[in-house]
C-alpha cells in the first residue's frame, strides 16, 4: 500500500476509516460538532425497527433488553471515560443532564450557595445553572471567571465547580485532576462536561475523583444527530442523590405503579422517562468501533494530526491567527484559528469539500477525529484553505449570508 504522507504508514488506526460512511471527495474536520455515520448503524437500526419493533413489538422490552439499554450504553461509554461499570447512564440531552446533576450536587451542600464556572464553558451549561438558581430561590449565585482564574476562585463559599473539560471554541484543556482536587480541598464538588472529551481524549473520572459528569453522544462518539447524552455519578454519591425530575424510570419498581416515589439503587435513579430506543440503539452500535481501540492511540494520533495542521496553516495561511493553545498537552482534539471573515471563509471551504465550522465572532474550528482522518487529509485540507485565502474566493455574497446553524 502506498502512502502519500509518511506518518500514515505507521498509523495503527488507519483501518478504522473503513468503518465509516464518508462521502466521496469530503475531508471531514467537524467531528467535534457531529460525528460521521458508522456503517454498521443503519443495519442495526433496520434490525431494531423491522425485527424488534416490527415483529417482537412490546415483547422487545424483555426479549431484546430494551429496558436496560440506557445502562448498557452507559457502560460502553464508561470504558472510554474512566468510569466504573454501573456509574454511567445514557439518557436525555446534555442540557437536561446538566440540570439534573447540578441540582443533585447542590442538594449535597445545602449551606453553600456559589456555583463556579468559567467564560469558556458552553453557554447552555451557564443558562441551566442560572435557571436552576432562580428556580431554587435559595440564594444561589452563578460566578463566572476566566479559565485561568478558576483555581484561585475555588473558595469555601463554593458549592460546585462546574466546567467543560475542553473549551468548545478554542480547544483549551482544563486539568481535571488538579481542579477536582482543589475543589475537594475547599469542600466543594466537581462537575465535568465531557462533550468535547468523550471519545477524543483519555479521561479518567474515577482516577480524578470527579463527583459528576455529563456529555453528549453525537460528537466524537458518532451516535448521530440528537443522540442521547450521558451522565456519570461517582459511586459515593449514587444513593445520596435523586434526580430533581423524579420519573417512573428512576423508581425502584416502575411497574408496581406505586403512588409514592422510591428511587432505585444506583445511577439509573437519575433516569426519568421512557428511553429513546431507536437513538440509543444507534449510539450503542456506533460505539462498536471503540471496542478494540486504546484511547492512548487516539490521543497520540490526534496530537500528530493537530500539530501538522497548525504547522501547515501557519506556513501557508498567514491571514489566520491561532486561537488554540500551542502546547498540545493543554489542547483537546480540535484546533481553532481566528479570521475576521471566518464565516465566509468557512463556507467557501465547505463548498470545496473540507468541512469545519464557525463560532462567533471570528473563530474557524477544525476537529480531528483520528478514527477516520489521515495526515494526508490534513495536508490536502490546508492546501484548499490556502487557495481560498490567497485567491479571495471567500469574498462572495453567498458565503457571507449567515445560515441558522454555523
Amino acid at each position: 500500500m502506498q502512502f502519500r504522507h509518511p506518518s500514515d504508514k505507521d498509523d495503527v488506526l488507519r483501518t478504522k476509516k473503513d468503518a465509516f460512511k464518508i462521502p466521496e471527495g469530503v475531508i471531514y474536520l467537524d467531528g467535534n460538532s457531529l460525528g460521521v455515520l458508522p456503517k454498521n448503524v443503519p443495519t442495526r437500526l433496520a434490525e431494531v425497527v423491522e425485527q424488534e419493533w416490527g415483529t417482537s413489538l412490546i415483547k422487545s422490552w424483555n426479549e431484546h433488553s430494551w429496558f436496560d439499554l440506557p445502562l448498557r450504553v452507559g457502560n460502553r461509554i464508561g470504558r472510554l471515560i474512566g468510569a466504573p461499570e454501573g456509574s454511567v447512564v445514557a439518557c436525555d440531552s446534555t442540557s437536561v443532564n446538566v440540570f439534573k446533576v447540578l441540582a443533585a450536587a447542590l442538594s449535597l451542600l445545602p449551606n453553600r450557595k456559589v456555583i463556579l464556572s468559567d467564560n469558556g464553558n458552553f453557554p447552555t451549561d451557564l443558562y441551566v445553572a442560572s435557571g436552576l438558581a432562580e428556580l431554587l430561590d435559595k440564594g444561589h449565585e452563578l460566578k463566572v471567571v476566566a479559565p485561568e482564574e478558576v483555581e484561585a476562585a475555588i473558595t469555601e463559599e463554593v458549592a460546585v465547580v462546574m466546567l467543560t473539560q475542553v473549551d468548545y471554541r478554542t480547544g483549551r484543556l482544563h486539568d481535571m485532576t488538579a481542579l477536582t482536587e482543589k475543589a475537594h480541598q475547599a469542600g466543594a464538588l466537581a462537575i465535568w462536561d465531557l462533550a468535547h472529551s468523550a471519545g477524543a481524549i483519555p479521561v479518567d473520572l474515577k482516577g480524578a475523583k470527579a463527583d459528576f459528569a455529563i456529555g453528549c453522544g453525537y460528537k466524537y462518539l458518532n451516535g448521530g444527530p440528537g443522540a442521547p447524552a450521558f451522565l456519570y455519578v461517582a459511586e459515593v454519591h449514587q444513593d445520596k442523590v435523586t434526580s430533581p425530575v423524579t420519573g417512573w424510570m428512576g423508581h425502584e419498581a416502575p411497574f408496581a405503579f406505586d403512588l409514592d416515589y422510591r428511587a432505585v439503587h444506583g445511577v439509573t435513579r437519575m433516569t426519568v422517562g421512557t428511553p429513546a430506543i431507536l437513538s440509543l440503539s444507534s449510539l450503542y452500535a456506533a460505539l462498536d468501533v471503540f471496542e478494540d481501540v486504546d484511547m492512548a492511540d487516539i490521543r497520540k494520533k490526534s496530537i500528530s494530526l493537530s500539530e501538522l495542521f497548525i504547522k501547515e496553516v501557519e506556513e501557508k495561511c498567514p491571514q489566520l491567527t491561532l486561537a488554540s493553545p500551542r502546547d498540545p498537552e493543554t489542547r483537546g482534539s480540535q484546533v481553532s484559528f481566528r479570521f475576521e471573515e471566518g464565516y465566509a471563509a468557512m463556507q467557501a471551504l465547505i463548498a470545496r469539500g473540507v468541512i469545519g465550522d464557525f463560532r462567533a465572532p471570528d473563530v474557524m474550528r477544525f476537529g480531528f477525529t483520528p478514527l477516520y482522518l489521515s495526515h494526508q487529509d490534513v495536508v490536502d485540507a490546508v492546501a484548499i484553505l490556502a487557495d481560498i485565502l490567497e485567491t479571495g474566493s471567500w469574498d462572495r455574497p453567498e458565503y457571507k449570508s449567515r445560515a441558522k446553524v454555523t
